[in-house]
């Protein structure tokens, strides 16, 4: 007997709108102070079957190891809460670490992969440029570990990275969005594509516009994800060119304060040595500069204040630290959005910021019989 059509739609949409009305919910009323793991989404048992009867176009699903390996998120999610709560980095690693892989090729750890066995010329993602100051790789590596034990060659790599940073930011204050799983690991990195697409520190507005463009992102989503620079710490050596040779002129960037480009270079020394030894390098800022300025220097506490609008009205003022982050108001489209987004308590960043990391945690993944599920991070099944 044919399914009446009107019956066939409302199958396949019920799984859905009943997923999106559950991660709305949630996140509205979920509190800062819980550190309890998220709670199932409506009956996981139900909304699994659903999804998987829902459409084969759906090839990423909510609880994706429901069976295969049902304690991963909560290993996932204890492994975070101890860790964050011992290392208050963690977060903004994390974020920084997932964007860079997913950027490339998408959520896909090819970001990981480590198979150059000390050979300088064989060129790996992880050593490109942008992505030497990365941190946090060893947080997925003794996550991986621990869920090998739990259950051995089924939760990949590229999954564990999602899952890893959604948790650190709930953990420290940030709103909850969902994960989607199923994720399989690339068995190849990308240098070249790393060094020409992630954007950088001294990148301009075009260019960031540009960048993000390509992989989908409209003004609004690239707005909120710049928002990720509300939390940790920024070395130095990423602002030392912005406040002493500025493109090369041999002069500050124009553009910074006269009051706060004293307060960097006070904090940065970078009048005390044309070339500052590493450990001056390493003095971070907090990256907190739309506050005073003893505030933006204190020490950085999970309050749950990282996650407010705090940047958006640094940049206003014309205090954002990375060059990149000022040039959000140097187009008439992100410099109104910055307003909008300075404009609360930040809620409308929250929003717009969960949907967005979202979407980014689902940007050209692989499934089905592409990739591997690496039994390490850092190298392929076939070594």
């Amino acid at each position: 007997m044919a399914v009446p059509r009107k019956l066939y739609w409302f199958s396949f949409l019920l799984p859905l709108t009943l997923l999106f009305v559950a991660f709305r919910s949630f996140s509205v009323n979920s509190s800062v102070g819980d550190l309890s793991p998220p709670p199932p989404l409506l009956d996981a048992n139900f909304l699994h079957r659903r999804l998987l009867q829902a459409s084969d176009q759906l090839n990423l699903l909510y609880d994706f190891y429901r069976l295969s390996c049902p304690n991963a998120e909560s290993v996932v999610f204890q492994f975070m809460q101890n860790t964050v709560a011992v290392d208050n980095r963690a977060t903004a690693q994390l974020l920084r670490l997932m964007f860079h892989d997913c950027f490339i090729q998408g959520c896909d750890a090819s970001l990981l992969l480590d198979d150059s066995n000390g050979n300088q010329s064989h060129f790996i993602e992880r050593n490109a440029f942008p992505n030497q100051s990365l941190k946090g790789l060893e947080i997925i590596d003794r996550i991986k570990q621990a869920l090998e034990a739990e259950c051995p060659s089924v939760v990949s790599c590229s999954d564990i990275i999602s899952l890893a940073t959604r948790d650190a930011i709930i953990l420290s204050g940030g709103p909850f969005f969902p994960i989607l799983t199923g994720r399989r690991d690339s068995q190849a990195s990308y240098y070249d594509e790393a060094n020409q697409q992630i954007p950088r520190p001294d990148s301009n507005i075009t260019e960031m516009l540009d960048l993000f463009s390509q992989k989908g992102f409209n003004e609004k989503e690239i707005v909120s994800l710049l928002g990720a620079h509300n939390i940790g710490k920024i070395g130095c050596e990423f602002i030392q060119r912005r406040l002493s040779n500025f493109k090369g002129t041999g002069e500050p960037d124009p553009t910074i304060p006269a009051d706060f480009l004293l307060e960097l270079k006070r904090i940065c020394n970078a009048d005390a040595s044309p070339s500052p030894s590493p450990s001056r390098l390493r003095n971070l800022i907090e990256s907190a500069s739309g506050l005073p300025f003893h505030q933006s220097l204190a020490p950085f506490i999970f309050s749950g204040s990282g996650f407010d609008a705090h940047y958006y009205k640094g940049l206003i003022m014309g205090r954002g630290l990375l060059y990149a982050d000022q040039q959000l108001m140097a187009d008439p489209r992100t410099a109104k959005l910055v307003e909008v987004f300075a404009s609360d308590d930040g809620s409308t960043f929250r929003r717009e910021f969960s949907k967005s990391m979202l979407k980014m945690s689902n940007l050209a993944f692989l499934t089905g019989s592409q990739g591997e599920v690496r039994t390490r991070c850092s190298l392929p099944n076939n070594i």
